[in-house]
């Protein structure tokens, strides 16, 4: 692999976009032209949408010839007719954020943890548990009141 190769792997990697199933890759377009680089998930997607859209060439064919999936293609078609181009971008698994310690849940910590600052994160699980029936592991509970921490000593600064 040569230098470039690898910090085009490199890049593509840290940015979501590499395609570890770039082998299964058959389309002759990827083939034949050093310019489409069956590696590059993003431009895989985006030529495979292509051919179906433009080409006409039927979604089941155009899924296997380019090693996707056809609800891999589904969805790169659906997002990229919403979002153009940036929907064919990786986007964040999972969770988009707390869904648990909402700010009420949240400013309930906070007003236990000022009556009673010894409270330990178990015994804030618990009292979440009974009290609000929200089960929030006393880790998360950790992280949540050492992130309130951290914003207060920004804010003095």
């Amino acid at each position: 692999m040569t230098p470039d190769a690898v910090l085009k792997r490199q890049a593509l990697e840290a940015a979501g976009t590499f395609n570890p199933r770039f082998a299964q890759v058959r389309a002759e377009l990827f083939r034949a032209s050093a310019f489409f680089d069956p590696q590059d998930l993003l431009q895989l997607k985006y030529e495979a949408v292509r051919s179906v859209q433009s080409e006409g060439r039927p979604l089941a064919r155009a899924a296997a010839e380019f090693g996707l999936s056809r609800p891999t293609l589904y969805q790169a078609q659906r997002h990229f007719q919403a979002q153009g181009l940036e929907g064919l971008h990786p986007h964040k698994r999972g969770p988009k954020g707390a869904h648990k310690l909402t700010a009420a849940v949240r400013a309930d910590l906070q007003m236990w943890v000022a009556a009673e600052p010894q409270l330990t994160a178990h015994e804030l699980a618990r009292r979440l548990r009974q009290q609000l029936q929200v089960k929030v592991h006393p880790r998360t509970i950790e992280k949540t009141l050492q992130a309130r921490v951290k914003k207060g000593r920004q804010r003095s600064q």
